[in-house]
């Protein structure tokens, strides 16, 4: 045996089960002093990789640290990790938790380490390995930018294990980290642990029965159901069109209807995916009032036993506004909710219920997908489509993966069952068109950021900040587009000059010919045909371009007048100024005899009568009306052109070669944009920087130092409050309200209410960061920069009162749940502390201080404390 195969057995000593292909491919990658890139689907196992990694980092004697992109997934890789190596071993740093902080292995969120990347921590010294747990996180909107600014700034000589959902192009990633950091393997794994079945549930009316039917037969949408849904949709089509035909055969079962079947189907346990707080916990309250019981009675005594040590630190007051005794009752019953908007002690029973078997179904939005660990028998997807504050969208293929990928427990189930339930806006089509989807392209949503333009013009030279940023994955795919740009453009210059050359004219010189005599829409007065048509009115006979035509209807509309036209030939056409040359001329006026006129600017009622409209266009053929003049045909006549046989075609050709150069402008112009795009960005941050006094000549101001320091989505506007003095003189409550302007944001459709301030000092304040505020977004708007989220002080009048001891029952309503109340609290203390870290004026460090201990208290302290024993 080789030392090298005797350091895998020790290293995989503890598991009872053989490595897979594929994490055997990783172990090579690793043995061989490679990073690897594993993309995988959910429960088939590389967290084995992850371990393989640290074991790797123990041995070496060095640290290894494990990152994930959310606290509730930190927590529990901690706590899965001490049940590995032994709590002496492991340790966890969070914006909430700080323990054994010098541990071997190390559990943080991706943030963390960023911030202690840009801080040079000592603890990078001894580092060996990291593992970036969710690593597709690289494509989200608000957390990418972190992950890449990780991976490009840690130590080349830090192996990296990413670990990743299945992605469609796992090879341009490891490309990609290749480039950036050396040699790194892709290892991808295609297969899931459990075979997964799609279902599809509806309810017939024919049988009143809810029919659960395999979404795909031999790889290909189910004929039974579309032939279910065929008959469905021609009803929809006959009741629109005002007829009877066959009875509507569908409905969407109810949500008790579909606990019933996968009851009778041995389905459970289940998570019930719905798109909505409310929905989750009204679907819960339901089957709780409908009596429905899905445990046993030793089960309930072990619940409640569960329950009663985990609420330990909540006093009897909180648990009443939290709705304790509900909550109870449902968990109880085997039935729960879970989403953002409950209190983190009370989804983390949940979980743990869950795990352990004890709750059965769980109704849940979408954020019960990422990270944690509850894998089921079924998943339920109550709705294929979900509201994102402006329309609704169908689910992406990735979205549906990583829902269903709960779906089926290794070394439990045999097969995973994900059941879409029916509803009228997607066809079953679209669900078998998802199911059976394998694309999900990872790209990056990386851009520069204050802070992390502050940081770099302190850690780095231009020379080398530009070298860095164009090591970032979102340069690295726009250069790749860049190719694909300049490919096109080769293609359609070739195409342009060979029109062109079918263009030219032995004759004389065409585009001369063009320019005198072919008019160009371009070039068209558009005012004046738009003044044109706002002259007309029903019976008058105009020239539109070369064509006589009658005027039936004028209407103006938001992009103009819209003018309906009856011509000779009977042709009906509605004309705006943007489909005419030249400005209509009006000839004669005809009366609408036996036509009925009303309606704005005499709209005619029934102007689709056949019989009318004959009579009209004979009408407009007797005036016998001549055309209006054209430019002189003896200048035309005597161009040289005019007498080439093919010049109509060469005229097309010209015309065609012109529209391709426009297109090719468009396309050089996007491929000069995809050059440093990321560079250029970062350039335009530096500008605006240097304009509010942070960077002077590649030198942090005291202002710059500050924001180095300032880690939040508003960094920038709290850099500048904090350095102009708009925090100082504050009390604590007063500076917990005003610092909560930058962490609260109304999400509700309705119009927020007027902000309350107890004192004129407060309101004061607010005014100025306003002026300031505003002042920013128009220099970032003017610098071609994503405008910053305005300050909210929504969250003033409720941030005083907790401050100065309110009870939580009287700070929660429709608009505040408690889950959304404890994270802007818990948001608010982190934002606290940076300003008691790193504010300039004493006194209000001090006060910042002193603000954080007046809001952490009750249910917020409660959900800022590790769970005892964790979620397992």
């Amino acid at each position: 045996m080789t030392p090298s195969s005797e350091a895998r057995q020790r290293r995989l000593a503890r598991y009872d089960f053989a490595p897979d292909p594929f994490q055997v491919q990783a172990f090579d990658a690793l043995d061989a002093g490679e990073s690897v890139l594993v993309a995988a689907p959910t429960g088939s196992g590389k967290t084995v990789i992850a371990e393989y990694g640290l074991e790797m980092a123990i041995e070496a004697g060095m640290r290894g640290f494990y990152t994930a992109p959310i606290k509730a997934l930190s927590n529990q890789k901690y706590h899965d990790l001490c049940g590995h190596y032994g709590i002496d071993r492991v340790g966890l740093l969070t914006g909430d938790n700080a323990v054994n902080v010098d541990a071997p292995l190390l559990v943080m969120t991706t943030e963390v380490l960023r911030n202690m990347i840009y801080a040079r921590s000592p603890a990078l010294e001894s580092l060996h390995v990291v593992v970036l747990d969710e690593v597709h996180f690289l494509q989200d909107a608000y957390r990418g930018p972190v992950w890449e600014e990780v991976i490009i700034n840690l130590e080349p000589t830090v192996r990296l294990v990413a670990l990743s959902a299945t992605v469609s192009n796992a090879d341009e990633i490891a490309e990609w980290l290749t480039t950036v950091r050396g040699p790194t393997r892709a290892v991808v794994e295609g297969r899931r642990p459990v075979e997964l079945r799609n279902m599809y549930a509806y309810g017939d009316k024919t049988t009143h029965d809810i029919v659960l039917a395999e979404t795909l037969v031999d790889g290909m949408p189910n004929p039974k159901v579309l032939k279910a849904e065929a008959g469905e949709r021609s009803f929809d089509r006959q009741r629109r069109r005002g007829g009877k035909g066959q009875r509507s055969r569908m409905f969407p079962p109810s949500r008790l209807d579909m606990l019933d079947v996968l009851r009778d189907n041995d389905l459970l346990p289940a998570i019930y995916f719905i798109f909505s707080r409310n929905q989750c916990d009204e679907s819960a309250a339901a089957c709780a009032r409908s009596g429905l019981v899905l445990t046993s009675a030793v089960e309930r005594d072990e619940i409640r036993e569960i329950v009663d040590a985990r609420v330990v630190g909540l006093s009897d007051d909180d648990l009443a506004a939290l709705g304790f005794t509900a909550f109870c009752g449902q968990v109880e019953s085997g039935i729960a909710a879970h989403h953002a908007g409950m209190v983190p002690t009370f989804k983390e029973i949940v979980e743990a219920l869950f795990m352990r078997g004890l709750v059965k179904v769980v109704f849940a939005t979408e954020t019960l997908a990422v990270g944690i660990n509850m894998p089921a028998r079924a998943v339920v997807i109550d709705k294929m489509s979900k509201f994102t504050g402006e329309h609704h969208e169908t689910l992406k293929a990735s979205e549906y993966t990583q829902l269903t990928g709960r779906a089926g427990r290794r070394g439990i189930d045999s097969i995973g069952h994900a059941v879409v339930v029916w509803n009228p806006y997607v066809s079953f089509d679209q669900v078998a068109s998802v199911a059976l989807s394998r694309t999900f392209r990872l790209s990056s949503a990386f851009r520069t950021t204050y802070n992390m333009a502050v940081n770099l013009v302190r850690t780095h030279s231009p020379q080398e900040t530009r070298h860095l940023l164009n090591l970032s994955l979102a340069q690295y795919q726009a250069s790749r587009g860049v190719v694909e740009v300049q490919a096109r453009i080769t293609k359609r210059r070739k195409e342009a000059d060979r029109l062109r050359a079918q263009a030219h004219s032995d004759f004389g010189d065409i585009d001369d010919y063009r320019r005198r005599f072919v008019r160009d829409p371009g070039e068209r007065d558009r005012g004046a045909i738009e003044a044109s048509l706002m002259r007309l009115r029903p019976g008058d006979v105009a020239w539109f371009d070369d064509k006589p035509g009658l005027v039936l209807s004028t209407s103006v509309r938001a992009k103009g007048v819209k003018v309906k036209v009856l011509f000779g030939n009977r042709a009906l056409r509605a004309l705006t100024a943007d489909e005419l040359v030249r400005a209509a001329s009006t000839e004669t006026h005809l009366a609408l005899d036996g036509v009925s006129v009303t309606g704005h600017q005499g709209q005619i009622i029934d102007q689709g009568d056949p019989r009318v409209l004959r009579e009209l266009a004979h009408k407009i053929v007797r005036l016998k009306l001549e055309r209006p003049p054209s430019p002189p045909p003896s200048e035309r006549e005597q161009h040289p052109c005019a007498k080439d046989p093919d010049l109509k075609f060469k005229l097309t050709a010209a015309k065609s070669a012109d529209r391709i150069e426009r297109e090719l402008d468009q396309l050089e112009a996007r491929a000069d944009r995809a050059a440093e795009v990321v560079s250029r960005r970062f350039d335009d941050v530096i500008a605006l920087l240097e304009r509010w006094g942070y960077v002077t000549d590649w030198q942090l101001t005291p202002r710059g130092v500050l924001l180095s320091r300032v880690f939040h989505e508003c960094d920038l506007l709290v850099a500048e409050s904090v350095a102009s003095g708009l925090l100082d003189d504050l009390d604590p409550t007063s500076l917990a309200a005003f610092v909560s302007t930058f962490v609260y944001e109304y999400r509700s459709a309705e119009p927020p209410p007027d902000a309350t301030f107890p004192s004129t000092q407060l309101r004061s304040r607010f005014k100025q960061l306003e002026g300031v505020s505003k002042r920013l977004q128009r220099d970032e708007a003017s610098s071609g920069l994503t405008p910053h989220r305005a300050p909210d002080a929504g969250y003033v009048a409720t941030v005083t009162t907790w401050a100065h001891g309110g009870e939580l029952a009287d700070l929660l309503d429709d608009n505040t749940t408690p889950g959304d109340f404890v994270r802007t609290m818990k948001q608010l203390i982190d934002l606290l502390r940076q300003v008691a870290a790193h504010a300039p004026n004493p006194a209000t460090r001090v006060n910042a201080e002193q603000a954080v201990q007046r809001v952490l208290r009750g249910v917020v302290l409660s959900a800022s404390t590790m769970p005892i024993g964790g979620v397992s």
